[in-house]
C-alpha cells in the first residue's frame, strides 16, 4: 500500500511540478499524496496531521501544500472556538508567509499581506486601527496586487470609522476614498474589456465551455466591484457634501496647489458632488491648468463656461479635451463627463452625443448607456401626440438600462432596477391590445429619433 501511495505521489508531482530536492524524502511524498486525496473531496480532518508532517519537513517540497493548506486551516478556523481559532488562525497567516517565503512565483506581496489581513478581521483579532494599518501598508507597498474587493473596503471603512472616533483627519480620508475608487474603477476596467471580447460570440451563441465559464466569473466579479463601490461610497455619505469639502479643500489650498495630485482629486471630487458653482471649484481647475494642461482640465474649463452662458465656448473646450486625449478609456470618462453636464443643463441632445462618443471609444462604459436610458425616459412627454406613443419610448429607455448592465456587471443592480422601472411604465399588455399596435413600429418625432416595435401579444 505505501509503495502504491509513493507511485501516486510521483505522478502527482510529475504533473504539479517538483520544487526541489525534497522529493527525494519517501515520507513526504507518501504523505503528500494521502493529504491530496482527502483535501480533494473536502476531508481536511482526515488530510490535517499528514498535511501538517510535509508542511513541516518538506516545505518547498510542492505548491499544492499551500493550495490545501489553507482550504485544510481555514476548515479548521470555521471549526474551532476560543484558543483553539486564534491558534489556527495564526497558523493560516503563518502559511501564507511561507508559502511568500518558498513560492514566492505563485503569490505576492499585497496578496500575503491582504490574506493576512483578512484572517483577523474575519476572526475579530484586530481593531479598526490594526486593521487600517495593516491594509495601508499593504496598499502603499504593493498596490498593483490589491486587488480584493472586500480587502478595499474594509480598509477605507475602518478608516471612516477611525475619522469618526475623532483619530483620522478629513483629508486622509478623502485621499484614501481617491485611491480605493481608483482602484475598483481600474480592475473592473479590465474585466470589462474581457467581457466585451465575449459578448459578440455570446450573442452569435458561439461561445465554447470554456468561454462560458470565464465569461460567468468575470460577470461575478464585476457585478462585487460594483457592490463594493456602492458601499464605499454610502460609507463617504455626507463626509463628501460641498459643506465639508469646501473649507476643507480651502483650508489646504495655499499648501497644497503645486501638488498635481491633490489638485486633480480636489477639483474631481468637487465636480462629482457638484460643487462646481463655489469659487473654489475655478481656483482649483486655474491650479490644475498650469499644473497639468490636460483633457481634464479643459473638461472642468468648459464646465464653468457652461455655467457663465458661454454654450459655444463651453463645446469647443469639450472638443479640445477630446482631442488631446488619446487613451480610448480616458477618452471615453471625458466623453461621459461632458455627457453628464449637458444632462445637468437640460442639452438632452447634445448629452446624448457626447454619451455615444464615450461609448465609442469604450463599447464598456455603462455609465453612458445608462445616461441615455435616463434621457430617453425623462422626455416622454415630448415624444409622442398619444398616451401610447409618449409611453413607447419607455421602450427604448428599458433597452438602453439592459445594454448597460450587460457591457459593464458592476452595474448591473442599478441597470436592472432602472429598466424594470421604465419598463413598468411602458404601454401594458392590455394598451397594446386596445391600440392594435401589437407588432407595428412607433417613430419618435422629438430630439431622440429613431422608433421602436412594439412587442407582439
Amino acid at each position: 500500500m505505501k509503495s502504491k501511495l509513493y507511485f501516486t505521489a510521483i505522478m502527482f508531482l510529475g504533473m504539479m511540478g517538483v520544487s526541489n530536492a525534497q522529493a527525494q524524502n519517501p515520507e513526504c511524498m507518501t504523505n503528500l499524496s494521502i493529504f491530496s486525496e482527502h483535501a480533494k473531496v473536502k476531508n481536511y480532518d482526515a488530510a490535517y496531521e499528514p498535511w501538517k508532517m510535509v508542511y513541516e519537513t518538506c516545505p518547498q517540497l510542492n505548491n499544492a501544500i499551500y493550495v490545501y493548506g489553507e482550504r485544510i486551516l481555514k476548515d479548521k478556523v470555521d471549526k474551532a472556538s476560543g484558543a483553539d481559532k486564534e491558534k489556527y488562525a495564526n497558523e493560516l497567516m503563518g502559511l501564507y508567509d511561507n508559502k511568500m517565503t518558498h513560492f514566492a512565483s505563485k503569490t505576492s506581496m499585497g496578496e500575503t499581506m491582504v490574506d493576512k489581513a483578512l484572517v483577523k478581521y474575519d476572526n475579530k483579532m484586530a481593531d479598526d486601527a490594526e486593521m487600517y494599518s495593516m491594509l495601508s501598508e499593504a496598499f502603499t507597498k504593493d498596490q498593483e496586487n490589491f486587488k480584493n474587493p472586500k480587502a478595499l473596503y474594509i480598509y477605507f471603512s475602518s478608516l471612516v470609522d477611525l475619522n469618526k472616533a475623532g483619530k483620522k483627519d478629513l483629508q486622509e480620508v478623502f485621499d484614501v476614498y481617491d485611491a480605493v475608487t481608483e482602484q475598483i474603477e481600474s480592475e473592473n476596467e479590465k474585466i470589462t474589456g474581457k467581457i466585451s471580447k465575449l459578448l459578440p460570440k455570446e450573442e452569435a451563441g458561439t461561445l465554447t465551455s470554456k468561454e462560458k465559464s470565464r465569461l460567468k466569473s468575470y460577470n461575478s466579479y464585476s457585478e462585487v466591484y460594483g457592490k463594493i463601490a456602492g458601499s464605499i461610497d454610502s460609507k463617504l455619505g455626507p463626509l463628501a457634501d460641498c459643506s465639508n469639502l469646501i473649507p476643507l479643500y480651502e483650508k489646504s489650498f495655499e499648501e497644497k496647489k503645486g501638488d498635481v495630485v491633490w489638485v486633480k482629486r480636489a477639483v474631481g471630487l468637487m465636480f462629482n458632488k457638484e460643487c462646481t458653482d463655489d469659487p473654489l471649484f475655478q481656483k482649483l481647475f486655474e491650479a490644475q491648468l498650469a499644473l497639468d494642461p490636460s483633457a481634464d482640465a479643459y473638461v472642468y474649463g468648459g464646465t464653468l463656461k457652461m455655467k457663465n452662458g458661454d454654450t459655444k465656448g463651453a463645446l469647443v473646450d469639450f472638443d479640445k479635451a477630446l482631442t488631446l486625449e488619446t487613451n480610448n478609456d480616458k477618452k471615453s470618462k471625458i466623453a461621459y463627463k461632458v455627457a453628464v453636464i449637458n444632462k445637468r443643463k437640460g442639452s438632452k441632445s447634445t448629452a446624448r452625443s457626447y454619451a455615444q462618443k464615450a461609448i465609442d471609444a469604450n463599447p464598456s462604459n455603462g455609465r453612458a448607456y445608462l445616461l441615455i436610458a435616463n434621457l430617453y425616459a425623462t422626455s416622454a412627454n415630448d415624444c409622442g401626440s398619444t398616451t401610447f406613443e409618449k409611453r413607447a419610448i419607455y421602450w427604448k429607455a428599458a433597452d438602453m438600462a439592459r445594454k448597460a448592465g450587460r457591457v459593464d456587471p458592476s452595474l448591473s443592480g442599478s441597470a436592472s432596477q432602472a429598466a424594470n422601472s421604465y419598463q413598468a411604465k411602458a404601454p401594458s399588455k392590455e394598451m397594446i391590445f386596445s391600440s392594435g399596435m401589437a407588432g407595428k413600429t412607433v417613430s419618435f418625432s422629438c430630439w431622440a429619433g429613431g422608433s421602436i416595435k412594439v412587442p407582439s401579444l
